[in-house]
């Protein structure tokens, strides 16, 4: 039985690494967040090597797992925070008012933005790029 990274692993967390740095942002050095970046990213090829492991067409699973885990658990939800504790700073918002907010809105972005990525995969990414690319 191979227990997979993203739903039987501790590990599975650190996929919420960056989003909990960019809460952080306006509280911890700039190198913090990076390191937050570092933890996603390290999810990300975690999940794809252990997807990859098991498939028939290991690249190609790693590159979907890939795209879809980079977009999903890094680059839209760390924006998404980012921008959020970004204009709150704006507003002149005390920097740990920032930092609840910005954590307070992690459970309520992960679902649509799994769907969101869900469909772009299907109808953009696995179409037109995946499924001519020759692995």
């Amino acid at each position: 039985y191979q227990r997979r990274v993203r739903g039987d692993t501790p590990v599975r967390y650190m996929g919420y690494a960056n989003e909990v740095g960019e809460a952080f942002r306006h509280l911890v050095h700039r190198n913090v967040v990076r390191f937050s970046y570092l933890l996603s990213g390290g999810y990300v090829v975690a999940d794809a090597t252990s997807k990859a492991r098991v498939s028939d067409v290991p690249v190609r699973t790693f590159a979907d797992v890939l795209v879809w885990q980079g977009l999903a658990s890094v680059l839209i939800p760390g924006l998404t925070i980012n921008r959020l504790c970004w204009a709150l700073g704006r507003a002149k918002v005390r920097p740990a008012v920032v930092t609840g907010v910005g954590l307070a809105a992690i459970p309520f972005i992960i679902k649509p933005i799994d769907t969101a990525v869900d469909e772009g995969m299907e109808r953009v990414v696995r179409p037109y790029i995946l499924d001519h690319v020759k692995f």
